[in-house]
């Protein structure tokens, strides 16, 4: 969870330093975007996620 949103916020960030260059095909910055953002809501959203890790570390302390 953690990583999928640091790759999706560095891509942005990569995205905003090359300006228009960040969109076009010749850079991979777009492409690392998509990919990030693939693995942000690949296995549901960051909301369900939360939740799921908070319900496993509540019961693992029980």
């Amino acid at each position: 969870l953690y990583a999928a949103e640091l790759a999706t916020k560095m891509a942005l960030d990569t995205i905003q330093l090359l300006g228009g260059n960040g969109y076009i095909n010749e850079f991979p910055a777009g492409r690392l975007l998509r990919d990030a953002k693939l693995y942000e809501i690949g296995a549901g959203t960051s909301e369900i996620r939360r939740m799921l890790i908070g319900r496993e570390l509540f019961n693992e302390s029980k």
